[in-house]
């Protein structure tokens, strides 16, 4: 195990603010503490010895070979940012106010759990060689030979993960077969009228998709399915999901969801700790703007989260910043740019602007009283009255992507009839 450290340890008797996770939540963090004036030692762990990096570019540009990394451009040093790589936090201990490591206590006067998430494992499948997970660098530096020799690979799920690596995996020429448990790809994300407009994507790329059946066992060069098929496969990659990092806080006191194992911070990303915060990927946190808890497992939570950690924590007690962003993320797959903000429910009414057998379309949700729960599909004229922009898909659409974001920041109502006509611009549709 590896570690570097960027300065020595600052004295005893100096406020620590000690941030765990050197993924980009972590480290954000620990640069917005010394944009918003935070003068104390600033001490950043992360369990890699690589130097933190970004993991977008890992589905995509280091996977492919066409770069070799995507670390930080972060100066650590000249930040005054201890930091410690190969370096694992394995306790919590608020009493004594610390966190242990292998080498040893560490003392903080305010910590920061940014541990991210963990890949969910196909049961049966751990171990297994040519069995890969993608999550980080060393993943995919393993599954770079795998895509230049042109394997057949099964992939394991048709979520974003799995369909971006099956992109990747089609432009390196690899005959590529993806199987998922649900009926459609995204079952978990997107609505199925939403998902069926998808599915076509994967034969369009030369890639199989076979849904509604679950994988039964992995053996070397095989994936047999709960049917009885079996699928020659040279590697298998799974990509069916990840639980947030945080099985090294029981007994810490920091309540933890039952549900789905993330730290339940408030709405000042603060944990039931105190000095205590959380964020990005292994944090859910109560939303004013939506009326429930979220939990976003996608890059941009973990880049503005760290935002409002910092002022809090720098703020020294004053009142503190709430944390209610529109949620936003994208994907590149199969030659198309996917785009998603805000956050949509089973009754929000869903609004198409575009068709969707097209090339570029959007999907709105509105949430109001007026009009029935769904307008009607694929590119109709919708219905009069007005309900609130609370989520948008945009399919090449990235105007209509920019504008709504805006729209659902400010809570603006949309006429509906506007709204579906895809030739008026989005911020046009405002009542």
């Amino acid at each position: 195990m590896s570690e570097q450290s960027t300065s020595s340890q600052a004295p005893d008797h100096t406020p620590r603010v000690v941030i765990i996770g050197a993924g980009i939540a972590g480290v954000q963090t620990a640069v917005a503490l010394r944009e918003q004036g935070w003068r104390g030692a600033i001490t950043l762990f992360g369990d890699e010895p690589h130097p933190p990096y970004d993991r977008p570019p890992l589905s995509k540009a280091v996977l492919l070979g066409k770069a070799d990394g995507s670390a930080f451009d972060v100066d650590f040093e000249g930040l005054g940012i201890e930091l410690h790589l190969g370096r694992r936090v394995t306790a919590l201990t608020p009493d004594r106010r610390q966190v242990e490591t292998a080498e040893g206590p560490v003392r903080y006067d305010h910590a920061v759990i940014a541990t991210g998430a963990d890949p969910v494992v196909l049961p049966g499948s751990q171990g297994l060689p040519g069995v890969h997970l993608l999550r980080t660098l060393d993943d995919a530096e393993r599954l770079r030979p795998v895509l230049a020799a042109q394997h057949e690979i099964v992939v394991v799920g048709a979520g974003w993960i799995g369909a971006e690596f099956a992109t990747a995996a089609r432009e390196a020429g690899c005959a590529v077969t993806v199987v998922e448990a649900a009926e459609r790809p995204l079952a978990g994300a997107l609505p199925a009228e939403v998902a069926a407009h998808m599915t076509g994507w994967y034969a369009g790329a030369g890639a199989e998709l076979r849904t509604g059946v679950r994988v039964a066992s992995v053996t070397p060069g095989a994936v047999t399915l709960a049917d009885g098929t079996t699928l020659p496969a040279d590697a298998v990659v799974v990509g069916i999901g990840a639980r947030p990092a945080t099985g090294w806080l029981a007994g810490s006191g920091v309540e933890i969801s039952a549900e789905d194992g993330s730290v339940l911070a408030d709405e000042q990303l603060r944990t039931s700790v105190p000095d205590v915060y959380a964020v990005g990927d292994c944090a859910s946190f109560p939303s004013a703007r939506y009326g429930s808890r979220l939990l976003i497992h996608h890059w941009d939570n973990a880049l503005q989260g760290p935002r409002t950690v910092a002022e809090n924590i720098a703020r020294g007690g004053i009142e503190g910043l709430v944390y209610d962003p529109v949620p936003y993320f994208w994907s590149e797959q199969f030659g198309r740019f996917v785009q998603y903000a805000g956050h949509h429910g089973e009754a929000d009414e869903m609004v198409w602007r575009g068709d969707p057998s097209g090339a570029a379309w959007s999907v709105l949700w509105l949430r109001g009283e007026e009009g029935p729960r769904a307008a009607q599909a694929g590119g109709g004229e919708g219905r009069s009255g007005a309900g609130r922009l609370v989520a948008l898909l945009a399919v090449g659409r990235p105007r209509d992507l920019a504008q709504g974001r805006k729209l659902i920041e400010r809570g603006v109502a949309l006429d509906r009839e506007r709204a579906a006509n895809a030739a008026v611009p989005l911020k046009a549709a405002a009542r």
